[in-house]
């Protein structure tokens, strides 16, 4: 990179940059906790020599834990090595068959990632937002920021099976609600997609959300259709046409270059398994209220009966007991 002549090739250069990015997400921290390890290990020497009593053994005690999740942290991020696993992340959540009750389980979902989401520090900004008829969300679709965004969330890939006692039914009767995860990387711009307005429909209208006079009043939303592929892409969080029009353009290169990679790809088949239909048989996780307590995921056979903390997003068991694994499909 300090070559002169460096950046006389600029995708060459490019491809060098987002490459020295990858390696050094992994090797500042690694150097950083090499460091510690080695602070902690003579500690340990130290409260070795002077016994249980000492003020070293208590130091060590008490730094422990904390090594112990940077430690576990530092391995989960040698898993996320594919070539996009760094990037930002693309998060659509859809309510599946079933009205009410699907949109309700859609708004439940929604809610964890942004807990999970606010939790891990990822700034993310809706795109689009359309809520349920009576209850929920029908879909949501989140633009997330961050290191290992897409890494980690691809994990949630899927569809996710909800069993409850239904609030909305008078009977009383058990439910069972489906919803579905899409998660895509943000494309960089070195990355080259072309997509011009003449391979696009480009659709206008009002936004239908909360969002002020001006957003109610204009046709500031923007409904991308791209008639190759029959893609459609709609955001409406902006109060600028052309913000709208510029985000629904980033999430719909990046939809077209995950087709593009699931044709080059052999495991394209396997890929498509993991997320399936958006019903029964297809699940990659089940949330049951009732008649016991209880999320499993199908794919790792991680499980747990605090649901109420998963369903607040501490989701974090299932996306590295997923890591760990190696990635492995729905069954």
């Amino acid at each position: 990179m300090t070559r002169p002549d460096f950046w006389d090739r600029r995708e060459s250069a490019q491809e060098t940059v987002a490459e020295v990015r990858t390696i050094k997400n992994v090797l500042v921290p690694f150097r950083g906790l090499e460091s510690r390890v080695g602070d902690f290990a003579a500690m340990c020497e130290l409260a070795e020599l002077e016994g249980e009593d000492s003020a070293f053994y208590r130091e060590a005690e008490l730094a422990w834990p904390d090594l112990s999740k940077e430690l576990d942290r530092l391995e989960l991020v040698s898993f996320l090595s594919g070539k996009l696993d760094a990037n930002n992340a693309i998060l659509t959540v859809h309510a599946g068959a079933g009205g009410t009750e699907s949109c309700d389980w859609c708004g439940m979902l929604y809610r964890m990632y942004t807990h999970w989401l606010d939790e891990h520090n990822f700034k993310y900004e809706i795109v689009d937002i359309q809520p349920g008829e009576e209850a929920g969300t029908k879909y949501a679709t989140l633009t997330v920021q961050g290191e290992f965004a897409y890494g980690y969330l691809k994990a949630e890939k899927g569809v996710h099976r909800l069993v409850r006692i239904s609030p909305f039914d008078a009977n009383k009767r058990r439910h069972t609600s489906f919803a579905s995860v899409d998660v895509l990387p943000e494309i960089d711009d070195d990355i080259n997609i072309v997509v011009t307005d003449a391979d696009l429909r480009i659709d206008t209208f009002r936004a239908s959300g909360a969002g002020g006079q001006h957003v109610n009043r204009t046709d500031s939303a923007v409904r991308l259709t791209h008639l190759e592929t029959n893609i459609v892409v709609t955001c409406q969080s902006e109060r600028s046409q052309h913000k709208n029009k510029a985000n629904a353009m980033r999430i719909l290169k990046s939809r077209l270059f995950q087709l593009e990679d699931d044709k080059r790809r052999a495991e394209h088949a396997a890929e498509s398994a993991a997320k399936g239909d958006n019903a029964w048989g297809n699940q990659i996780r089940s949330y049951v209220l009732q008649p016991y307590q209880l999320v499993k995921d199908l794919r790792t056979d991680v499980e747990t009966s605090n649901v109420s903390a998963v369903l607040d997003g501490d989701i974090d068991l299932f996306i590295n007991a997923w890591l760990r694994a190696g990635q492995p499909m729905s069954r």
